[in-house]
């Protein structure tokens, strides 16, 4: 890893999946940096205000102005003002967790939610990650709007892990993930159960306007033991009028504005979406 920004980029990244903290000498071997250089590197971000030393010459942390930016950002975006009354009404519906991801360049990444699940089994992740394209329904119903040359280089680009990583049903072939995108291109959602981990099942429908890319996913998750699949397919007509919604309401949103081609180019400048 070269080039001040790139090392410093990479260390934030480290630090933001180690919440308890990292040992200088620990960013210095993961990322490959020298441990004199790391030293500087951390000491103009602890000047800055974006780390800290949990002690005295201890573990480095992130501090929370990384998390303010984030948040102000998508405040600013018209996001999650448009959003969030459409994932709260579908997580009372459906009494399971809502959650809207965008897709932002090459990443898809969840920004926003609503927990319909008032008791019991929860599944209730982290926000802010980004999306595992070859088990996740949202990484299946994202490639469902792309051609099969659009979907393929960014599975090769992302990887499909190590199968202990996720669950028991994960593909572990670009063959047979992009079978699974054909699927949920022709229904028009996506289904996954125990696929990005054991116990858990998922059912996504593409944020879009008709032929064009996605803009976001819109995703029902919960425990399998509950949330079946004959309970999301019965389910899968209010999420794709929701994420049609979502659709219709994004021109009020700088962020979707920016990243939308309006549907009328689409016919000129794209391959046909959807494969014979």
């Amino acid at each position: 890893m070269s080039g001040v920004l790139e090392r410093t980029l990479g260390i934030l990244e480290l630090l933001a999946r180690h919440g308890d903290g990292v040992e200088l000498a620990t960013i210095a071997d993961q990322l490959g940096i020298p441990r004199s250089a790391v030293h500087r590197l951390l000491v103009d971000l602890v000047r800055c205000g974006y780390v800290r030393q949990t002690r005295n010459h201890g573990d480095y942390m992130l501090t929370t102005k990384l998390v303010s930016m984030g948040l102000s950002y998508l405040s600013n975006s018209g996001i999650v003002d448009i959003a969030q009354p459409l994932l709260n009404q579908l997580a009372e519906i459906s009494g399971e967790l809502v959650r809207l991801s965008v897709v932002d360049g090459e990443r898809l990444t969840w920004v926003a939610r609503a927990q319909g699940a008032r008791q019991g089994l929860r599944y209730d992740p982290d926000m802010g990650s980004d999306a595992r394209l070859s088990c996740s329904s949202s990484g299946w119903a994202w490639l469902s709007t792309l051609t099969d040359d659009e979907a393929l280089a960014l599975l090769a680009k992302q990887g499909l892990g190590q199968p202990q990583d996720f669950g028991p049903n994960a593909p572990t072939t670009l063959q047979a993930v992009m079978a699974q995108v054909h699927t949920t291109r022709t229904q028009g959602f996506s289904v996954t159960v125990d696929t990005y981990s054991l116990g858990l099942s998922a059912l996504s429908a593409p944020v879009r306007f008709a032929g064009m890319p996605a803009m976001g996913v819109l995703t029902l998750a919960g425990p399998t033991v509950r949330f079946t699949e004959e309970r999301m397919r019965a389910l899968a007509p209010e999420l794709t009028s929701v994420a049609a919604q979502l659709a219709a309401a994004s021109g009020a949103s700088p962020f979707f504005a920016q990243t939308n081609v309006a549907p009328a180019e689409s016919a000129a400048s794209r391959k046909p979406i959807y494969a014979p």
